[in-house]
């Protein structure tokens, strides 16, 4: 692991302050204490990865989880009723049941989904970064209305946000002083990418995200007092000790007493199913994305989430899954080994041990510009182009995940709706695909008619072949190839069965071409195509 640290190091760096930002918004978003998100964020990073065989995967809290935590947590009887301490216990538990499921070698489900819909996720997780950043990277400390209610993170209302947004644009409802750091950064950071990481060392090895951290403190302390000075609500907000005591009080400790609840029960299942799905698909569109294309082991993966969401629930963490904000930030910025992920993690932890005033320093609009970046990369234009050109099978299901995603900015529905998609596409090519059907020769009314059958023909062909079936002509003759065909559902077979009676009283004879030869008018196709798949 350490042979690769140059690399590794720089890139911790970029995932440490990108991390940052994001463990304490879902923290917000899932309605549990700030420092929650850092304690996931911190067991990701240290002790997931030193577990998984990812070579460049960053775990931590979970978008995709926030709504379910927060529904949760509500129903254990909220933070101020020891809700909160009930759902450390499923997240406990939800962390055994990922390692059952890793012992049982569960891990090769995310084989399964489709690469369109992976893409789709891909793309669809850039638009929600770029949307939901807006109004920080603004510096919109107040929507249109003058509330502060547009500062609560929505997650599912993504369309909503964007629109109070657009709003507070229109009314220059926006921080000069923000806006114009978000700017420099942005300019920052295309610079270092494209320019200077291409001129010598020492850029590839100072990043341009820190780089611009470093410019959006220093614009904040020469600023502070002036008309450029940004309010507290537009800076970082990690809790900060002032003695070891509250340091220690602000973990909290599962109630194992109410063990027995069976709420608490489903609510780890839930848990162990949809974070294991997460980072299931997250491990593969990582590994896509990954340029020297290693192949972490699912299973050992499940594993080492599962132990992570032990630690973390035993000591007031959230739940923990693989995260592609993270993982893609990782691999942009040049990490090849683990120890990115460990070394962002003692970062996280060093940091709020550490440096918590300072980092309460940090203009979030600096952050949103990183994440702007982050979310370009993986919603580029291109792909949407490249989708396109591969063919309505690939686009359909692609938008289907992406659609849903940026306007609700539900990452599990995307899934589920791009599936559904998937499989419905499969199964209308199957339908179409299952059987060939024209007339022999130039002559379109000689009567003979030629139907070949595919290599496998299933009962979810039915309904087309019975339709060709039924259209058949009177007085004709029907050449039934199955020559290719090396599995046939035992429904198609009675359908033809029932078809040879029908066939008599029309008139219409049949001849089975087989790798056995031609044989016409089978007595029984039963008996025929158990010979015929035998050969």
């Amino acid at each position: 692991m350490f042979k690769t640290i140059k690399s590794d190091f720089p890139a911790s760096i970029v995932v440490f302050f990108v991390a940052l930002p994001l463990c304490l918004g879902i923290a917000l978003a899932s309605g549990a204490p700030l420092f929650s998100g850092l304690i996931a964020g911190i067991i990701g990073g240290v002790v997931v990865a030193s577990i998984s065989g990812s070579a460049i995967g960053v775990s931590g809290p979970a978008a995709g989880l926030a709504a379910i935590v927060l529904a949760a947590i509500t129903d254990l009887g909220g933070l101020d009723g020891g809700g909160f301490e009930k759902f450390l216990v499923a997240v406990v538990l939800g962390g055994i049941m990922q390692i059952l499921l890793g012992v049982a070698r569960a891990g090769i489900i995310a084989y399964f989904f489709p690469s369109s819909v992976i893409k789709g996720m891909l793309t669809g997780i850039g638009i929600i970064i770029i949307l939901k950043q807006i109004r920080h990277f603004f510096g919109m400390a107040k929507n249109p209305s003058g509330n502060y209610e547009f500062l609560q993170v929505k997650w599912g209302n993504l369309v909503s946000d964007f629109l109070n947004a657009f709003n507070a644009l229109l009314s220059g409802n926006i921080s000069i002083g923000a806006t114009i750091i978000g700017i420099v950064s942005i300019g920052i950071l295309l610079l270092w990418s494209n320019i200077l990481s291409k001129k010598g060392k020492i850029f590839q090895l100072i990043q341009g995200p820190l780089v611009v951290v470093v410019v959006g403190i220093l614009f904040y302390i020469l600023t502070k007092g002036g008309t450029l000075n940004l309010i507290k609500s537009q800076l970082v907000s990690v809790p900060v000790p002032d003695s070891f005591d509250s340091f220690k009080s602000q973990f909290s400790f599962p109630n194992f007493s109410a063990i027995a609840d069976q709420n608490i029960w489903i609510i780890a299942f839930t848990i162990a199913v949809v974070a294991s799905l997460e980072t299931l698909l997250c491990v593969e569109a990582t590994d896509k994305l990954d340029p020297d294309k290693n192949v972490t082991p699912t299973n050992r993966e499940l594993i080492a989430q599962g132990t992570g969401n032990i630690v973390s629930g035993l000591i007031g963490g959230l739940p923990i899954t693989q995260v592609i904000v993270r993982s893609s930030a990782n691999i942009q910025s040049g990490g090849k080994s683990k120890m990115s992920a460990i070394i962002h993690g003692l970062l996280l932890l060093i940091s709020v041990i550490l440096i918590p005033t300072l980092l309460n320093k940090i203009p979030l609009s600096v952050l949103a510009a990183i994440l702007f970046i982050v979310g370009f990369k993986l919603a580029k234009p291109s792909t949407f182009k490249t989708m396109f050109k591969l063919g309505w099978k690939q686009w359909v299901p692609f938008m289907a995940t992406v659609l849903p995603m940026a306007i609700t900015g539900n990452l599990l529905l995307g899934i589920g709706l791009g599936l559904a998609v998937g499989i419905f596409v499969i199964l209308l090519k199957s339908f179409q695909n299952s059987h060939f059907l024209h007339k022999e020769g130039e002559d379109v009314d000689d009567g003979k008619i030629k139907m070949t059958l595919a290599e496998e023909v299933t009962f979810f062909n039915k309904g087309a072949i019975l339709k060709e079936l039924d259209n058949l002509p009177e007085n004709s003759t029907l050449e039934l190839d199955v020559t290719k065909t090396r599995y046939l559902d035992n429904d198609i077979i009675e359908i033809l069965e029932d078809f040879a009676h029908k066939a008599k009283d029309r008139n219409i004879n049949i001849k089975l071409i087989s790798e056995r030869g031609t044989i016409e008018n089978p007595p029984s196709y039963i008996e025929f195509f158990k010979l015929n798949q035998k050969t």
